[in-house]
């Protein structure tokens, strides 16, 4: 169990029988009453942040909670099978990938958050490069400031591109937003 002064932003713990992360905390000593501590805290399932006040003294549950880092192999009916480096192969429910989904492609390196030994997050790269498969040409003397066209990556995802990005080109893709970043060589 930990004490309320082993408190600290990273600190991973369950309360109400749900995993939590500490984002922020501070110790409070007011003048009058009990010292406390007011901490920020993030639902390792849901990614709700909530505020919580503890009590000195107060204990809490450790969260057994394990990162590990997997890289994805294929889909498999309504989820994804991930593989780490001793081989052992997990499945994911799509629900818990989320809209990421879509930028999955063969052997892409994701840290997959265990609790309880089944997966409960899966935190992609902040960006991944992915091949443009289809996209019509750009319109000639269309040359408006932000002018964007829709074009469909190997993995199927849709993105808006600028008008100077063409079919078979390589682009770097923003996956927490699904925008486009750059365009990237390649070769």
């Amino acid at each position: 169990m930990y004490d309320t002064s082993d408190i600290r932003k990273g600190l991973k713990i369950v309360l109400d029988g749900k995993p939590y992360t500490i984002v922020e905390a501070q110790f409070v000593k007011p003048g009058k009453g009990q010292a406390f501590t007011r901490t920020r805290i993030k639902n390792l399932q849901t990614g709700a942040v909530i505020d919580r006040t503890f009590r000195s003294g107060d204990k809490l549950e450790p969260a057994d909670v394990q990162v590990r880092d997997m890289s994805f192999i294929y889909p498999d009916g309504d989820g994804y099978v991930f593989m780490d480096e001793s081989g052992d192969q997990v499945s994911v429910p799509a629900d818990v990938l989320g809209e990421s989904s879509q930028f999955l492609s063969d052997g892409l390196a994701v840290e997959i958050v265990f609790f309880k030994g089944e997966a409960i997050d899966v935190t992609m790269p902040a960006h991944v490069v992915l091949e443009i498969t289809h996209c019509d040409p750009g319109v000639r003397g269309d040359t408006a400031s932000n002018v964007t066209k829709p074009a469909t990556l190997s993995t199927g995802a849709v993105i808006q591109v600028p008008l100077f990005v063409n079919e078979n080109e390589w682009v770097k893709v923003d996956t927490r937003t699904g925008a486009y970043m750059e365009r990237v060589n390649k070769r």
